[in-house]
């Protein structure tokens, strides 16, 4: 049984999530990031890491799920808003839509993950009126994922994947 983990990461917050879930995989797992360009097909489990673009995975990840064919997929991914908010909820869901039903979505993990400070200063520059105009709440919400990925969003993700890891990973 071959696992990968490989992950698109802008500011190192996916990133930061795939060593950790390495940490508590089979010691034989690789990772890599998209950009290394692994051949899925060599492995059983692939663990896809994005952060969430426009509410669904970055188009590097998108690029890199298009070569996944039948394996079972876990994903993860970083996201500048609250993970359990509609916008994070529908980019779990948009993300599983591309590897559905080609693959099987074997476990999921959003969270947090601080904002490229890029994209906050072209927020600052947007007319208050416009959707993406920085506002309080933005701020705010810009301040908390600021401090994430966290030690507990780390263990969060590390539970899921080695509860994963016992009940398919082990069985191939």
């Amino acid at each position: 049984m071959k696992t990968l983990i490989v992950y698109s990461s802008k500011t190192g917050n996916t990133k930061k999530v795939a060593e950790g879930i390495l940490e508590v995989l089979p010691k034989d797992t690789v990772i890599a990031s998209v950009e290394e360009d692994v051949d899925p097909s060599e492995f059983d489990v692939v663990l896809v890491g994005f952060w969430v673009d426009r509410g669904i995975a970055d188009a590097k990840a998108k690029k890199y799920i298009e070569k996944i064919k039948g394996k079972k997929v876990g994903i993860f991914g970083t996201l500048g808003a609250y993970p359990e908010s509609e916008h994070g909820k529908q980019s779990i869901i948009n993300t599983k839509e591309l590897l559905e039903p080609q693959n099987e979505v074997i476990a999921e993990f959003l969270c947090q993950g601080k904002i490229d400070p890029k994209l906050i200063e072209m927020f600052e520059s947007l007319p208050l009126d416009h959707p993406h105009g920085m506002t309080e709440e933005r701020r705010k919400r810009h301040k908390d994922a600021s401090s994430h990925p966290d030690e507990h969003d780390i263990k969060k993700a590390q539970e899921i994947f080695k509860e994963i890891s016992k009940k398919v990973i082990s069985n191939i």
